[in-house]
């Protein structure tokens, strides 16, 4: 059976799915047709109904509930991970309110958490998340919210630290903060939803006790980043809640729902969550 399979290229996906793409560990006798892209145009796919398994943000899964399920492997989630908002010059929560903020895309988790943090805020410009530095540098936006690997480098290019909003997440809830987690089509027979369950965990596990497996695969999609960085990276996102949530994971997700809920982004939810 051949599934469908969007991740995208950052080296945390390209590292805990490299296994099972390549046939590194049983597949159980499914295939995967993979589609590679931004995690923003990952979430309009899903929106589209168009893959069977994907990597989702958080922010866009409270609206997918009814599509799809949530694994308890594969999951981005953590401390001290989350998006970072970053300007030319330190700003006031006035500033940031009434300035141009570019976004990492509409329905991804950093642009939730920047909602929380900052209802008022209205001017919002969705990019490519790898635009938004240079974007901030040339004055076409007056901030800008960063995620994956640019939070290595703003410091490099005299940008500031307006808020670590992983840490507004933590300070609030005392939970990981939730990025993104991988979901697999509700209408898929729930043996299938199993089945893909377990070699996520077991491609994960795999990725893990072999850092250096994935690398050829990892290095491929990584745009030319330093190796240093690729793995600074890696480090951060993929951890024991990519493996198995685990019971703080757990309720990170659905304290991200109810604020979800709170916050009148979504109405109601009524399908479970988690796979089980």
């Amino acid at each position: 059976m051949k599934l469908s399979l969007g991740f995208s290229p950052c080296p945390n996906d390209t590292f805990i799915f490299d296994a099972m793409v390549h046939g590194k560990v049983d597949t159980e006798g499914l295939e995967f047709d993979v589609v590679m892209e931004d995690v923003e145009q990952l979430n309009q796919k899903a929106f589209a109904g168009e893959l069977d398994i994907t990597k989702l943000s958080y922010h866009a899964f409270t609206y997918l509930i009814d599509k799809y399920v949530l694994l308890t492997a594969g999951s981005a989630l953590g401390n001290n991970c989350g998006p970072l908002l970053i300007a030319k010059k330190q700003l006031s929560k006035s500033e940031v309110e009434n300035g141009r903020i570019a976004i990492p895309g509409k329905l991804t988790t950093a642009n939730f958490l920047f909602g929380l943090a900052y209802p008022n805020a209205a001017n919002k410009i969705a990019m490519l998340f790898s635009d938004i530095e240079s974007a901030v540098l040339a004055g076409k936006v007056d901030a800008g919210l960063i995620i994956h690997e640019n939070r290595f480098t703003y410091q490099q290019k005299g940008l500031k630290k307006i808020i670590d909003l992983g840490e507004y997440w933590e300070n609030a809830t005392q939970l990981p903060i939730p990025l993104g987690g991988i979901v697999v089509k509700r209408g898929l027979p729930k043996e299938i939803q199993l089945k893909i369950n377990r070699i996520m965990e077991r491609s994960v596990r795999f990725a893990l006790d072999n850092p250096r497996a994935s690398e050829p695969f990892v290095i491929k999609y990584s745009q030319e980043m330093d190796t240093a960085i690729m793995y600074e990276h890696i480090n951060l996102y993929v951890n024991d809640f990519t493996v198995n949530l685990g019971k703080s994971g757990r309720s990170a997700i659905y304290r991200l729902f109810e604020e979800a809920k709170s916050a009148k982004f979504i109405s109601s939810y009524t399908k479970e969550i988690l796979i089980n």
